[in-house]
């Protein structure tokens, strides 16, 4: 279920980046390049900011109880 979430949010940013970029201004899609990063480096790191953020907050109840 986290990385479900994981991958929605990451999908999400970078399309809303990539359209506040084409519409607003060229500067978001350095937001879309930070993300892209994230993803890149958390492939071998195996560490991700949004996972640390999810686990701390959203699924504190869900990985307590087990």
């Amino acid at each position: 279920m986290l990385e479900r979430t994981i991958r929605a949010i990451a999908g999400t940013f970078i399309v809303l980046s990539l359209i506040l970029g084409y519409y607003v201004n060229a500067n978001w899609y350095w937001f879309t390049a930070f993300v892209g990063v994230n993803l890149f480096q958390s492939a071998f790191t195996r560490w991700c900011l949004m996972e640390e953020i999810l686990k701390k907050f959203v699924f504190k109840q869900a990985t307590t109880k087990a």
